[in-house]
């Protein structure tokens, strides 16, 4: 699978229930190859090997993907954490058989880069912030979706 990520978390542990005192550790990106399609993916596994994978991508990146294994996702579960996608599958990433590499969108295929901007939600799915502020009351208590830019960051 070759997409660009466009979307990480963070590196996290948990205790490993099958070795008592031992931690294993995980994190999630999301990768697109055209404007309908994207997947998560999940990997799992030893520090070392988690922290260097994470390490070796940020999102915008190219990625080739080569033996993930593919799972159907529990979707109720996994997706408060991960993007909502298109697709009822995951792809789990291994450490003794998946293999993740990394090159630039311009040598992969410029094709992939412009979908680093395009939304993963519906496009009237989303509430403006003017929405919000009008309809306050009436939204309170309700998730939204909300699409809005950055106009500036300072200190």
């Amino acid at each position: 699978v070759i997409g660009v990520v466009i979307g990480k978390t963070d590196v996290r542990s948990f205790p490993d229930r099958k070795n008592i005192g031992s931690e294993r550790y995980t994190f999630n990106f999301t990768i697109r190859d055209s404007p309908t399609y994207f997947i998560n993916v999940q990997s799992w596994g030893r520090e070392e090997y988690i922290r260097s994978l994470s390490d070796s991508f940020r999102v915008g990146d190219c990625v080739t993907i080569e033996n993930p294994l593919i799972q159907t996702k529990e979707a109720e579960r996994e997706e408060k954490f991960n993007p909502v996608t298109p697709s009822c599958y995951k792809l789990l990433l291994s450490e003794n058989h998946s293999v993740v590499k990394t090159s630039s969108c311009y040598e992969a295929d410029t094709r992939l880069l412009p979908l680093l901007h395009l939304p993963v939600k519906d496009p009237q799915d989303y509430y403006s912030l003017g929405d919000i502020v009008a309809n306050g009351q009436s939204l309170n208590g309700r998730i939204l979706n909300v699409l809005a830019a950055v106009m500036s960051v300072s200190q």
